[in-house]
């Protein structure tokens, strides 16, 4: 691998210091996002760890002046706000919880600016919740606020703010957080830093013969099945996660690589090969440890209302289609119409998130439906006209089940 370090270019200065949105950055800037999981920032005690933390601020320096305009989506506040209180272990109640977030944003965000300033680089702290970005004009303010944070060179740290967030407005974690600043942004790269090397076929906690996947190109049953729970205590999250985040991504044509935040020099060996993970046919180096998510090359258009469709709440139900519907929704986006659907499962409500199987049971997309399921289980496999008929069908027959801007297609 490259050893960036020794070899400096003038990249990090910034060479547009008017850029207000994502179409107008300088055309040789380079975003990535870099997510680094709570497990990863402490130590086998779940303490900070100091000494890691220079590591990646070493290494973001590095990737700078190669080129990378870098953002660093961080956990591990509660673990930096325990310290500081002096309390041994992590609280159960929510109330504990954000008191020692409130603590921590402060300790943490310190240790990173003092981190980074080793280094000359100029840290800032962003705290986001749902709230901020689930309209149209505050996510075009968050990007702008991104965009101006890079044209100054600064480094974004972004973070959940855990101290104020509720059910209702949660994020929940940070590798969704961190796939919905890179859609804002419109990376170039996203890195996920973790305890495990990567994707395996099967969960290595339960079975000595896993293999590490070294690239995957389509989210499929199997790879889902694959990933298992949050592994750790101070983490939130876990792989099932990750593979979310990884088929939002894929969508929207930004490249993902999941490794072992531990790994000496990774996030320049990351950036290294993330440099050509975008082009078609792309593999990883042979020596490369990690998982690569490889970009959709004719990507799709993600906006701040599909963004919340395919990376909020988790799904209420399944619609079922045939192999019509699925042709009309991947290959002209189409709406998803009643004479479609097969199957129905799940009492999903009108306004409700569902995902949409095909024949083989794959999630083929993700939408908000425009009844509720008993409706569409009457409705399915009628056309228009027969739904007219129906007088108590008929308000579906002016009305796709989902319609094609509340629809996220992730083929």
């Amino acid at each position: 691998m490259i050893d960036w370090k020794e070899n400096p270019t003038s990249a990090g200065e910034s060479s547009d210091q008017s850029c207000s949105c994502v179409a107008n950055r300088a055309k040789d800037a380079k975003i990535i996002v870099i997510k680094i999981g709570s497990s990863t920032l402490t130590d086998g005690q779940g303490k900070p760890d100091y000494v890691y933390l220079q590591s990646i601020a070493s290494q973001v320096s590095a990737v700078k002046r190669a080129g990378w305009k870098p953002i660093i989506v961080t956990s591990a506040a509660i673990a930096w706000g325990l310290e500081a209180l002096g309390i041994g272990s992590r609280p159960t109640d929510m109330p504990g919880l954000q008191a020692a977030a409130s603590v921590g944003q402060s300790a943490l965000s310190a240790a990173y600016a003092e981190a980074f300033s080793a280094h000359g680089l100029l840290t800032s702290l962003v705290l986001l919740t749902r709230r901020d970005t689930a309209d149209r004009h505050a996510y075009l303010h968050a990007r702008d606020t991104f965009e101006q944070l890079l044209a100054w060179d600064v480094v974004p740290i972004v973070n959940e703010n855990d101290t104020i967030s509720i059910e209702q407005i949660r994020f929940g974690d940070n590798d969704t957080l961190a796939a919905l600043v890179s859609c804002l942004v419109g990376a170039d790269l996203m890195v996920i830093l973790t305890d495990i090397d990567g994707l395996y076929d099967k969960d290595p906690r339960r079975h000595i013969d896993a293999r590490l996947v070294p690239l995957v190109r389509k989210i499929t049953p199997d790879v889902m099945e694959s990933a298992g729970d949050a592994g750790s205590a101070a983490g939130s999250g876990g792989m099932v996660t990750k593979l979310k985040a990884a088929r939002v991504l894929m969508v929207a044509g930004i490249p993902l690589v999941i490794c072992q935040g531990r790994l000496p020099n990774i996030i320049v060996d990351a950036a290294f090969c993330g440099q050509r993970a975008k082009e078609p046919g792309f593999a990883p180096d042979a020596d490369f440890q990690g998982t690569w998510f490889a970009a959709n090359e004719h990507p799709h258009e993600i906006t701040p209302r599909k963004l919340w469709l395919a990376l909020g709440d988790a799904a209420r139900g399944r619609i079922r289609v045939d192999d019509g519907a699925r042709s009309a929704l991947i290959g002209r986006g189409s709406s998803l119409l009643a004479v479609g659907i097969t199957g129905v499962e799940g009492s999903f409500e009108d306004g409700d998130v569902v995902d949409i199987i095909d024949t083989h049971g794959v999630i083929v997309a993700r939408g908000r439906v425009q009844a509720d399921a008993d409706e569409v289980e009457l409705a399915m496999g009628r056309t228009s006209d027969e739904l007219l008929q129906n007088r108590l069908l008929a308000s579906l027959a002016a009305k796709p089940v989902i319609h094609r801007d509340d629809l996220v297609v992730f083929e």
